[in-house]
């Protein structure tokens, strides 16, 4: 959640940050006057717990026939200082539940708008042209017999796949490679759990205004994540983690899940748009002051692997009514699929300040002994989609397609994929 000083000293800074998200700055007048309650509840009932302390140590000193006399007055200020707990304790709730619907602070310099407003910061490598009929990824897949829908659809429903054969083993290819970067970059990964808690979920802000994207298992009141970015984020909720010597880094390896409600007739052909895929995530806990760089750092390492699979892309700074509630700034980088005549985002990575880390009570302990949150990061290495642009990218007329070069050495040595005889 946002930083209860900030709403209180700068409130015109966060109801800017709600307009240019398109959410309601109201949000912000509520939760003033809800904190206001809150604190002012707070300090009735430190006041009579106070007053009740000191009642009982003249209690104590009376005499015997005196304490008799007192013990009514003992019993209605116990009531009171009950009641007084009570009332205390409904108002932070209601301010808690308030300020959870005000999304993070957005960075200056972040577009306003939706989902249409961003801005191009660059675009790199050329756009691929062909002296043949382009194939799309599919049709690609299908003559590598690397991609089945059909029978993903059989066994699971719409948006259900196989990956086979060299489909499976370019996807494991392309996750080997993306460990390996991550690994020369510092982090640690981990394999991580793909179900979690509510608190977990709700802590990272994944179950605001996309909260029916996610998929749910009420008889055990758990969620599957759609990002290892949840459990990653959960890793080390309630602790206090040293950051001063420098950042934590993890490279979550994770199945994904995302029921994609509302994406009714959007790239429903292929492997765009599915409910369960692959994907190594990056993420890190740092010093709040080192964030921004910390983003510039992790979108480079993005924009290397694109650029070692030699794909063309794009950068763009996503508008704040597109970022999701977690993320102050968001960067994604779009990788140009030859077939739809347009780029499409393959990988993405947010700064999310403090917000994660309040919500979640993971914080540092600064120089004068107390604790602070820390900031959060995440970043997507490698994905299932990322097969999308490399089948079509690099493509041949006969349907064969040229393994990047820097991916050869994690199929073997292998230099083309080749067309397989249908079955």
């Amino acid at each position: 959640m946002i930083d209860p000083v900030l709403l209180r000293d700068h409130p015109a800074v966060i109801k800017a940050s709600q307009e240019a998200r398109g959410d309601s700055p109201a949000l912000v007048d509520e939760a003033l006057e809800a904190d206001g309650i809150r604190r002012s509840a707070i300090s009735e009932f430190e006041r009579l717990r106070a007053e009740q302390n000191a009642f009982g140590k003249r209690v104590a000193q009376a005499a015997p026939d005196e304490k008799k006399a007192l013990v009514a007055e003992v019993q209605q200020l116990a009531a009171r200082v009950k009641e007084a707990n009570q009332t205390a304790t409904d108002a932070a709730a209601r301010f808690d539940e308030i300020v959870r619907g005000i999304g993070n602070v957005i960075i200056d310099g972040v577009p306003a708008g939706g989902e249409d407003d961003f801005v191009t910061l660059r675009e790199v490598g050329e756009i691929p042209t062909f002296d043949f009929p382009a194939r799309d990824h599919l049709e690609i897949g299908e003559i590598l017999d690397a991609i089945d829908m059909s029978r993903g659809a059989k066994v699971s429903g719409a948006r259900f796949y196989y990956l086979k054969g060299i489909g499976a083993r370019l996807e494991i290819a392309l996750m080997n490679m993306a460990l390996d970067r991550a690994l020369a970059a510092g982090f640690v990964p981990l394999i991580t759990p793909t179900l979690v808690k509510p608190e977990i979920m709700q802590g990272t802000g994944f179950l605001g205004a996309h909260s029916d994207e996610v998929y749910y298992l009420p008889k055990e009141d758990l969620y599957l994540t759609g990002t290892s970015e949840v459990a990653l984020a959960g890793y080390h909720s309630d602790e206090i983690i040293d950051v001063e010597k420098g950042a934590l880094r993890y490279a979550g390896w994770s199945t994904c899940y995302r029921s994609e409600a509302g994406s009714h007739g959007k790239d429903t052909r292929g492997i765009i748009r599915v409910h369960q895929f692959n994907k190594l995530e990056m993420f890190c806990y740092i010093m709040p002051a080192e964030a921004e760089a910390e983003h510039e750092r992790l979108l480079a390492l993005q924009e290397e692997m694109l650029q070692s699979l030699g794909l063309s892309y794009r950068v763009i700074d996503t508008a704040a009514g597109d970022l999701g509630s977690s993320a102050a700034r968001k960067f994604d980088v779009e990788a140009w699929v030859p077939t739809q005549n347009a780029y499409r985002e393959l990988t993405s990575t947010s700064n999310c300040t403090t917000f994660q880390a309040r919500r979640l009570d993971t914080r540092y302990r600064t120089e004068s002994g107390k604790t602070a949150p820390v900031a959060t990061l995440n970043g997507t290495l490698a994905t299932t989609r990322w097969i999308v642009a490399i089948l079509e990218t690099h493509q041949l007329a006969d349907g064969s397609v040229r393994v990047p070069e820097a991916l050869r050495p994690y199929l073997g040595g292998l230099e083309v994929l080749e067309p397989v005889a249908s079955r």
